[in-house]
């Protein structure tokens, strides 16, 4: 065999043992699929617990009571006796006009007074003189008449002068004016020194009573019979929550609904009463208002993150223990400050996803990246820039 014949069959045994190769390479076990990695979530845990039924509403604080201060006599303010912003009780002296045109007046009244009495007595002896000469013939009867007329004048005057004296004394009584109410002064419109006149503009001052202070709010018509029903029952709580204040809600109670619906908006003007003890409600203020109609006891609820719209309706993602989810069709009662009142679907106790669902399906693995801090307890919601009113769900027994 030639030096030429060798290399080439070589180079075919060579081939030979290669296709050999791939073709067992080819008949072995196929490599395994990569396993997909779980979906990173948030979850929290359904609660069972009470959570009220309540309206929604932005609401107005109103004082209690307000009076604006005027003199009912005509003079010159003398007095002052209070400084602006200041608290004044009532009955308290806060201002005083010049007396003496009264006090004269008043001295004047008495003096007439005096004089016709005296003459009124002086007229009733001569008219019972006159009497007893008229019945002897010495006199005659017009003579009587005439002293008898004159007596009965000064009787009449004697009473128009008491009226006199007793409307003097009154007007001097005008001079000091006291506050008709506990509360609060505004600004002081009218200083002293000024020449002021009986039921003038501006008025003296105006004071606001604050304690105790109203909230008054409008609701819907639609919510009128649920709050009349459960209003029968018992006073309806009422939570204020104040922009700004971190200190919490301020607590009150419904004493009044209005007795006309206004045709016009289709609302319903309703006012509640707070003690105001530590003064956080101000006359003028706007505030966020939550009625509460009832206590929804055994309630289940989750965060109204978990609840996801389907094609099918609402559900949740359940997360269960081999860490795979499912999804749950739920039935929605309610939706109020971040917490869903859910009525069929869940149980207390199981754990839903609240963060991360759009990388999810029925039977994905999940891993816990976090947890949700609990719910916050539903007796005293928190307030919402965007309050709305709305007509509540009711309680199921109700």
């Amino acid at each position: 065999m030639g030096i030429a014949e060798r290399a080439l069959s070589e180079l075919c045994a060579t081939c030979v043992i290669a296709a050999s190769i791939a073709l067992s390479s080819c008949g072995g076990t196929k490599a395994a699929a990569p396993v997909p990695a779980p979906v990173p979530v948030m979850t929290a845990a359904v609660a069972q617990k009470t959570v009220p039924l309540q309206i929604k509403a932005i609401g107005g604080v109103e004082a209690y009571s307000n009076v604006s201060v005027k003199t009912q006599i005509t003079g010159e303010l003398t007095g002052v006796f209070f400084k602006e912003g200041d608290d004044v009780k009532k009955g308290q002296l806060i201002f005083t006009l010049d007396k003496r045109p009264f006090e004269a007046a008043l001295k004047q009244a008495e003096g007439t007074l005096a004089r016709d009495q005296a003459q009124a007595t002086n007229a009733k002896a001569q008219a019972t003189r006159y009497e007893a000469l008229y019945k002897s013939g010495v006199v005659s009867k017009e003579e009587y008449d005439r002293m008898q007329s004159n007596a009965d004048a000064l009787d009449s005057a004697v009473l128009a002068d008491r009226a006199a004296v007793e409307n003097a004394r009154v007007q001097l009584i005008y001079c000091s004016i006291y506050s008709p109410i506990n509360g609060h002064t505004g600004p002081l419109l009218i200083h002293r020194g000024n020449m002021i006149k009986a039921n003038d503009t501006p008025f003296l001052v105006s004071i606001n009573q604050i304690q105790p202070i109203y909230v008054s709010f409008t609701v819907p018509e639609q919510n009128l019979a649920d709050i009349k029903r459960y209003s029968s029952r018992a006073k309806l709580q009422v939570h204020a929550f104040i922009p700004n204040d971190n200190a919490g809600p301020v607590t009150g109670y419904l004493n009044f609904i209005d007795n006309t619906v206004d045709q016009a908006t289709g609302t319903i003007k309703l006012k509640a009463e707070f003690a105001n003890r530590d003064r956080r409600l101000w006359p003028g203020q706007f505030v966020d208002v939550a009625l509460t109609l009832a206590q929804q006891p055994n309630a289940i609820v989750v965060p109204s993150q978990a609840l996801q719209n389907g094609q099918q309706g609402q559900f949740v993602y359940v997360v269960k223990p081999d860490m795979t989810v499912d999804a749950r069709s739920v039935v929605l009662n309610r939706s109020s400050d971040g917490q869903a009142v859910i009525d069929k679907g869940l149980t207390a106790g199981e754990r839903v996803v609240t963060d991360g669902q759009l990388r999810l399906v029925p039977g994905a693995k999940v891993q816990l990246k976090e947890t949700a801090a609990p719910l916050a307890p539903a007796q005293q919601p928190s307030p919402s820039k965007n309050t709305q009113t709305s007509a509540p769900e009711r309680v199921k027994g109700e």
